[in-house]
């Protein structure tokens, strides 16, 4: 059976680290055979540079290449700079397509698929959001080390016999903070339990047992160090969220819109925005969005039995972030809370908290694709799930003979 040719001309991209392979396909008559150019490109600016010309020579109708790692993103780069928008493709959906030849290059099969309309394109935002992923995924690697630099901190006070850590909820809040300084720099328990707070749940006499500590001279260099590391992270964070922010001046409104979700704050709300951008037409559905970022569950069902609905994977990135929103979320006063409390008795805090997110990911695309503020209903979602459950709950029961049967 032949695969029918629905564009004329087809480009395959082969991505490699220093080298682009490139296949050309194009047929210039109906009942003529198609021509196939293959040529290859080194992996520096003037050979992306030259290869992006050389493909627009042809004015394909399609573009296609491989998402390997990071290295497809390049010669993205100077395919839009160039008038081309290429489709990246997810390399496991090129795999499961049969047919392939042992002698056909990878450029070629990707351009033999592309032409016959076999391969769909990944999600790819606008290049200034792409940019900005630089800023937002350097933010949640530096967050990572500051938690990481604060555990050792804790680690190394404990060492020290300080065990601040066991009677103050914060052991990292301005006032462990201050009586922490106070003493690694030289000052007695009595002297640093004058910054204690007096909303501390903890007693004088607590902290002051909690503060004798028997330091040497290593533990307070050590200590040193790590307070001045924890505090020029604070000041990294804080700079690379304002410029994250004053980069994201004119998605301002998309951002308010947001922000009007339980549990949204702004920098969530601009992580948010950069990793998924503010045009939902590109999903097409809050179904399709869920999926995308791997917070939908799985719909594995046989013969009437459903076994597995383990989440597919997705944006990593999308999927942390919208857990912490919904931890936030499940915290008010709102249908999410609701929500979560009538899921997390029967499936557990994780994937209640799974579910919760999946929730706030359709109403982010119903928001943004309808351009209104979140309004929270008066929905019960303990006693919807009772009704929507009630029938498979009976069919249990009868099942094992624990309800009469009528």
């Amino acid at each position: 059976m032949e695969i029918q040719t629905i564009y004329r001309c087809a480009v395959g991209i082969d991505v490699h680290l220093m080298s682009f392979s490139v296949c050309v396909i194009i047929q210039s008559g109906e009942n003529t055979e198609p021509e196939v150019h293959l040529r290859e490109f080194g992996g520096f600016k003037r050979d992306k540079q030259a290869m992006a010309k050389w493909i627009a020579g042809f004015s394909p109708d399609i573009v296609v290449m491989e998402s390997t790692g990071i290295y497809w993103k390049s010669p993205y780069v100077w395919l839009e700079r160039a008038g081309i928008r290429a489709l990246v493709v997810n390399a496991q959906h090129v795999k499961k397509v049969p047919g392939r030849k042992t002698d056909t290059s990878d450029a070629q099969w990707l351009a033999m698929l592309a032409r016959s309309g076999l391969l769909r394109g990944s999600f790819i935002p606008p290049r200034e959001l792409r940019n900005l992923r630089q800023i937002t995924r350097y933010h949640k690697k530096l967050t990572g080390q500051l938690i990481a630099e604060k555990n050792r901190l804790v680690k190394t006070l404990s060492d020290g016999g300080i065990r601040i850590s066991a009677v103050v909820s914060d052991p990292h809040g301005a006032s462990a903070t201050a009586m922490i300084d106070c003493l690694l720099n030289g000052g007695t328990p009595e002297q640093a339990l004058k910054y204690a707070n007096r909303r501390l749940k903890a007693s004088r006499e607590e902290l002051l047992m909690a503060l004798e500590s028997d330091l040497s001279e290593e533990h307070i260099f050590t200590a040193k160090m790590q307070r001045r590391h924890i505090e020029y992270l604070y000041d990294q964070l804080a700079e690379l969220e304002h410029e994250l922010l004053a980069r994201l001046a004119p998605y301002q409104p998309a951002i308010d819109l947001l922000k009007t979700i339980p549990g949204m704050d702004t920098l969530s709300v601009a992580q948010l925005i950069v990793e998924i951008g503010t045009d939902m037409s590109a999903f097409g559905s809050p179904e399709k969005l869920s999926k995308w970022a791997g917070i939908c569950p799985g719909n594995h069902e046989s013969a009437g039995k459903r076994y597995s609905g383990k989440t597919t994977k997705g944006n990593r990135f999308v999927r942390s972030l919208l857990c912490q929103i919904a931890w936030a979320a499940v915290r008010t006063t709102s249908q999410f809370k609701g929500k979560y409390q009538g899921l997390v008795i029967r499936r557990g805090a994780k994937r209640a908290i799974v579910a919760v997110a999946h929730k706030i990911l359709r109403t982010v695309f119903v928001l943004l694709q309808r351009n209104v503020p979140y309004q929270d209903s008066t929905v019960n979602y303990e006693e919807l799930m009772v009704k929507r459950n009630a029938p498979r709950w009976i069919k249990a029961l009868k099942q094992y003979q624990l309800l009469p049967q009528n």
